[in-house]
């Protein structure tokens, strides 16, 4: 067996998921590293190679709950172990349910919801036997909030949300503890998709709202999710099995955007607040 703790993390070739192999491999893992993008899999194992650590890839797609399975006996059979789940995974297309077609519903569950749910097993299995593990399932407070241009996303995040809870009872007794991380806004390419039909680009629009949302007044970095991640993945943090924690600097519980307190409260919220294309929000003194 392998001496280092191994992290199978779909979803690694880009942003959230390529921050996560870096955060893991510099804590001391070794990485298997799952997407559908080869040259850029292997980009990121070049960039957060470190001495003494390895970082392998499988390209495929994890719709294919075929290509899944393999890929979890891949690891095993390269690593001799497997210490961390991180189902980071994601697929969705922008557009009302009005305009959802079956083929893309289903697409979205079977990468959202049901790859993950299967590499719990499939890596759970593989837990059982050293008797510890570590599932990490990365859902969205947008299963919760009703942003209306993703229906199948929506539903997708907030059933993997349901199966922590479902699969942190089943696995706990085995000594694998299986978490939630409900993440609100970060900073990755996934984040600048929003177009209208005429084809303008809303994103950075959106962005603004969201920042007039966030107290922080910003998106999150994926270096900071993936700090989150290891820090949950650490037996410090033994006592959590079922927790779902909402990471998005308070977005889901604030009801007044930030521009309008100001106006309400020049005094206490100040105007440089609210930012602009060129300027980035500041926050609240």
């Amino acid at each position: 067996m392998n001496d280092r703790p191994v992290a199978f993390i779909t979803g690694a070739s880009q942003g959230l998921g390529a921050a996560t192999a870096a955060g893991f491999i510099g804590n001391g893992y070794d990485c298997f590293l799952v997407a559908r993008n080869r040259q850029n899999l292997k980009a990121v194992a070049s960039r957060v190679a470190i001495d003494g650590a390895q970082a392998a890839v499988c390209a495929g797609d994890l719709g294919d709950l075929s290509f899944a399975q393999e890929a979890v006996e891949s690891c095993f059979e390269q690593f001799g172990r497997i210490d961390v789940l991180v189902n980071n995974a994601a697929w969705r297309n922008i557009g009302t349910m009005r305009q959802m077609e079956l083929e893309e519903w289903e697409k979205t569950l079977r990468i959202c919801l049901t790859a993950p749910a299967f590499l719990a097993k499939w890596c759970g299995e593989k837990m059982q036997a050293i008797g510890r593990g570590v599932i990490l399932n990365v859902f969205s407070i947008q299963s919760k909030m009703a942003p209306v241009i993703c229906p199948a996303y929506v539903a997708a995040k907030g059933g993997l949300d349901a199966l922590t809870y479902e699969l942190a009872a089943l696995f706990g007794p085995s000594g694998i503890r299986v978490l939630g991380l409900n993440l609100g806004a970060i900073a990755t390419e996934m984040s600048a998709h929003y177009v209208a039909e005429n084809g303008d680009n809303l994103s950075q629009h959106l962005r603004q709202f969201a920042e007039d949302m966030i107290p922080l007044r910003r998106f999150a970095e994926p270096e900071e999710m993936a700090r989150t991640m290891v820090m949950l993945a650490d037996e410090r943090a033994n006592y959590m099995p079922g927790a779902c924690l909402e990471i998005d600097g308070v977005w889901s519980h604030q009801a007044t955007p930030c521009s309008l307190k100001h106006r309400q409260f020049p005094q206490e919220f100040s105007r440089r607040c609210i930012g602009n294309d060129s300027q980035p929000a500041c926050r609240c003194r």
